[in-house]
């Protein structure tokens, strides 16, 4: 697997981020599999609060292989620190006829390996309105990675 170091931050984290949920997604592989090739078996996630080690990780993400939904990822921006890496970006989801605009911040550590061992993120769902200003703005600085 890639690590930071050998990447652009932008493009690590936009990648991260769409072969796993492309994989969990759309895979063949065990959502349990995937979370392993993924995140090192001592997961800690924070999402607004809520903390997730892997079993609740695996729950988390089981039912999208049966919703089967479609992102992409824009990376607005991300830096990196050694193993450490904070990013902002924001995710278009299309999950059961529905479009879903979620923007969010992470503050994660890696492994040498390149799998995620700890992750802070806040997230925050875009409003349609709010979302059709921002794309009418033309905002064009960040990665998009379709998955």
């Amino acid at each position: 697997m890639v690590t930071i170091n050998d990447r652009n931050p932008r493009e690590f984290i936009a990648d991260f981020i769409s072969s796993f949920n492309d994989d969990i997604a759309h895979g063949n592989d065990d959502p349990a599999a995937v979370v392993d090739r993924y995140y090192t078996p001592d997961i800690v996630q924070i999402f607004d609060g809520q903390q997730m080690d892997r079993e609740r990780l695996i729950a988390h993400v089981r039912p999208l292989r049966k919703n089967k939904p479609t992102s992409r990822v824009e990376v607005h921006e991300a830096i990196a620190d050694g193993n450490r890496l904070a990013a902002h970006y924001t995710m278009y989801v299309h999950i059961r006829g529905k479009d879903l605009t979620i923007e969010s911040g992470v503050f994660a550590v890696f492994a040498p390996d390149g799998r995620m061992q700890r992750q802070q993120i806040f997230f925050r769902d875009v409003p349609a309105e709010l979302d059709a200003e921002s794309s009418q703005s033309g905002d064009q600085e960040g990665e998009e990675v379709p998955t």
